[in-house]
């Protein structure tokens, strides 16, 4: 009992010692790049290309939402350079406006957007493994009691979210070393698949259909084929496609989660935000290029052979693979599944290393369980870490963390929209604070994406309700735990 109690000491002693500053920039880029990169690219086009019709318009969703992406990186800067932090999103929102506001957006984060991906990560992960080993199947059910199933898919996905909890408890420098593993062979693959495809795999039917009528002119001219949306349905269309592109490339803010782990935050934060997405959001307009030089567009969605089915009825959506059987048969198709296990892998890493950080900083403001804003010996908040397992392991038993997902496409947008707002807030609210950055191209960058954004929310909540309306009751759900957490803990810091 004495070593127990001397032992528990001990970690309270190393805790006090806070967290270690290790990640570099090139940790930090990685990061970035490994969360954004993930299993969507590889599949969100064919959704893409249901809405927009014409490839110009499937190429210019990606360009926008590069756009938008690069536009947020830039505007978060100024924020994360003001507050270089552990709770990057969180902290920059107490700041703007009110822990309340703080919190809802920490609440939405635990419930359903982190952990949720998360485990929607983990199951993509465990399900292309199943490409390479057949015995991860959702049909391989392991047992089954009443309705619920538990398959081989679920349990490898469970096992590899305890096992990178496992290597980030055990320090920052565990978590970046994997990221930098995976991030940067990640990255190296997809140059790989760039060049694979434009070396082999230009095809000529795919080059006629796609780009001998680029925008639908000549369809729209002749009221044959597939007839492109113009117009407010051309808006419409563009606005739901790009949340699928949007979020493709999610997570380049959570960089900002560690800000006091990170080597001179103030500069770093922001230049791994801006270095890492244009990365990122260059090489996926790329690889939608490569996409249009291979598979024709349109197909028919009885076809069996991909490229009758084209890239808007690839099997199971699954474009990445359906390009690949079309340049290399099952070999190449083998090595994208490699390319998706080895990205959904070094995504959730990073996905799980950045998470936790701000459950620590909400518990640290007197919100949530007070053994969340300690840090074990090894300088991590190794509690937060593993109730973040926890429940994302839960959502992966449940099965309806892709439901949430779709819940809180709106709520996320509604957060990355207030964050921005919070610059100029925080311009007229706290205009002697130090700047070490400001946005750039401020005022009318940051408000092109209010406005932008704003529309993107609008045209879901007319188009979508079904997507919009359950993630706003998820938020609103968050306004009554924020009051009872903030009687419950009484050390709350003013």
């Amino acid at each position: 009992m004495q070593e127990t109690t001397e032992a528990s000491k001990k970690e309270e002693q190393d805790s006090e010692k806070g967290f270690k500053r290790e990640i570099t920039l090139f940790d930090a880029i990685m990061i970035v790049t490994g969360g954004m990169i993930g299993s969507g690219i590889f599949m969100v086009t064919a959704g893409i290309s249901k809405e927009v019709v014409t490839p110009g318009n499937v190429l210019l969703v990606w360009v926008l939402s590069g756009f938008l992406t690069m536009v947020g990186a830039i505007s978060y800067g100024e924020l994360s350079s003001m507050f270089p932090k552990v709770g990057g999103q969180y902290v920059y929102l107490k700041e703007a406006y009110n822990k309340m506001v703080a919190f809802l957006y920490g609440w939405t984060l635990f419930l359903v957007i982190q952990t949720g991906v998360i485990a929607a990560v983990a199951v993509a992960f465990a399900s292309f493994t199943g490409v390479i080993i057949p015995w991860f199947s959702d049909s391989n059910i392991l047992f089954a009691i009443g309705k619920f199933k538990f398959t081989s898919v679920q349990l490898l996905a469970i096992v590899s979210i305890v096992y990178l909890t496992y290597i980030n408890s055990r320090g920052v420098k565990s978590g970046k070393l994997i990221q930098n593993i995976f991030g940067s062979t990640k990255l190296i693959a997809l140059f790989g698949l760039i060049l694979f495809g434009l070396l082999f795999g230009v095809n000529d039917t795919a080059v006629q259909a796609n780009f001998s009528d680029f925008w639908g002119s000549a369809a729209a001219a002749t009221g044959t084929g597939n007839l492109p949306p113009v117009g407010m349905a051309l808006v419409t269309a563009m606005g739901i496609a790009m949340v699928g592109a949007l979020f493709s490339a999610d997570s380049w803010n959570n960089i900002g989660f560690s800000g006091d782990e990170i080597v001179n935050p103030k500069r770093t934060i922001v230049l791994s935000m801006v270095i890492g997405s244009a990365i990122v959001m260059g090489l996926y307009l790329i690889i939608n290029l490569v996409y249009l030089l291979v598979l024709p567009l349109n197909g028919d969605p009885n076809a069996t052979s991909a490229m009758a089915q084209g890239i808007t009825h690839a099997s199971g959506g699954l474009v990445a693979t359906a390009v690949a059987n079309v340049i290399g048969g099952y070999p190449a198709t083998v090595a994208i599944a490699i390319l998706i296990m080895i990205s959904t892998f070094g995504c959730n890493n990073g996905a799980i290393l950045s998470g936790a950080r701000v459950y620590y900083a909400i518990a640290k403001d007197g919100l949530f369980f007070e053994k969340m804003g300690r840090l074990n010996k090894n300088g991590v908040p190794a509690a937060a870490l593993w109730l973040q397992c926890l429940w994302a392991c839960l959502l992966c038993l449940s099965g309806t963390y892709g439901n949430l997902l779709d819940y809180v496409i709106f709520a996320v947008m509604l957060f990355y929209i207030l964050t921005i707002i919070g610059v100029f807030v925080l311009r007229v609210k706290r205009p002697d604070l130090p700047r070490p950055y400001k946005a750039w191209g401020y005022p009318l960058l940051p408000a092109m994406y209010v406005i932008l954004a704003s529309a993107i929310c609008i045209i879901l909540l007319i188009y979508r309700p079904d997507y919009t309306w359950p993630g706003l009751i998820i938020v609103s759900l968050g306004i009554p735990v924020f009051y009872f957490f903030g009687n419950k803990f009484k050390q709350v810091q003013e």
